[in-house]
């Protein structure tokens, strides 16, 4: 199940949303059955080998509430909750977590590469960056916007145009923007941000160490593949990862196409010191599927 799959099972809970509209950046909960029982149990060993920070998106667990998913975050060895929204920043600080990824301005469909979107964007980036800087969140994510006819060099332009002016404010509160790399042939057809050396272009015309991408290797292993020479090769510019198993994101296990172990091992080889969180939807167990992709990671 992707984002857009997800919005639709919402939609059947009474949740409204706009025809013909992507999901965007305000993600919701997808609702799955958690019993009680799966959030107790010893720490696990192998967490104490964990490299890479390891985080989880919260909206691919909406059958816990966020307490709840802190809880067995934190017994599991993670080390924050990916993608909320601000009134939830401060609950990961319960559990001893972070807030590694705070959902961010604009949507999906509508972006940076749109110069009537600007003032907007700067506007809601100008009151989100400190407020994020304030509660200890680090990363907040960013997006394109769809091609709608636009051609890359455009549309290159204008997102360096755009993210050159929140550039300084990002700086001046040490929060980073992180670009997120989609791919446009499965989940969100038209996405320009769709390939990695676009979205590093756009990074390099910027020049500010707070303009990163969000590498997702679910949906850069489906635009591109190579995977791990494809990280080695942009390391510089990617600031947060994303995993999903290829195809369906789901479980990163051996029921997918790509070798995350060996993915995380190229990550820590690159020097990488920020957080690789989980974005995948369980189709089994949830807690026990999550609990797998943190021992696959932990190299």
């Amino acid at each position: 199940m992707n984002r857009r799959q997800a919005l639709g099972a919402l939609g059947a809970m009474g949740v409204t949303a706009t025809a013909g509209k992507q999901l965007t950046v305000n993600r919701q909960p997808l609702t799955v059955n958690v019993s009680e029982r799966d959030l107790g149990g010893e720490p696990d060993e192998i967490n104490k080998r964990i490299a890479l920070k390891q985080s989880v998106s919260r909206w691919c667990y909406g059958g816990l509430t966020l307490d709840q998913l802190c809880a067995a975050a934190k017994e599991m060895g993670l080390a924050a909750i990916d993608l909320l929204d601000q009134p939830e920043w401060e609950v990961p600080k319960k559990y001893g977590l972070a807030c590694a990824m705070a959902n961010g301005f604009g949507t999906i469909p509508r972006g940076f590469n749109r110069p009537d979107q600007h003032d907007k964007l700067v506007a809601d980036a100008g009151q989100m960056i400190p407020a994020a800087a304030a509660a200890g969140v680090p990363n907040i994510v960013c997006f394109s916007g769809n091609r709608a006819g636009m051609s890359d060099g455009e549309g290159l332009a204008n997102c360096i145009t755009g993210l050159k002016r929140l550039a300084p404010v990002a700086e001046q509160h040490g929060v980073t923007l992180c670009l997120e790399l989609l791919n446009s042939k499965v989940d969100h057809k038209d996405y320009q941000c769709d390939h990695t050396a676009w979205g590093a272009e756009v990074v390099k015309g910027v020049g500010s160490s707070r303009v990163k991408l969000l590498y997702d290797v679910y949906h850069m292993q489906i635009m591109e593949g190579d995977v791990v020479r494809t990280i080695r090769s942009f390391a510089p510019h990617i600031g947060h990862f994303h995993t999903g198993g290829v195809p369906g994101r789901n479980e990163i296990d051996d029921t997918q196409e790509l070798n995350y172990r060996r993915v995380a091992q190229a990550i820590v080889e690159t020097g990488f010191t920020g957080y690789l969180a989980h974005e995948f939807v369980p189709k089994r167990d949830p807690l026990t599927s999550l609990r797998d992709a943190v021992r696959i990671c932990a190299v």
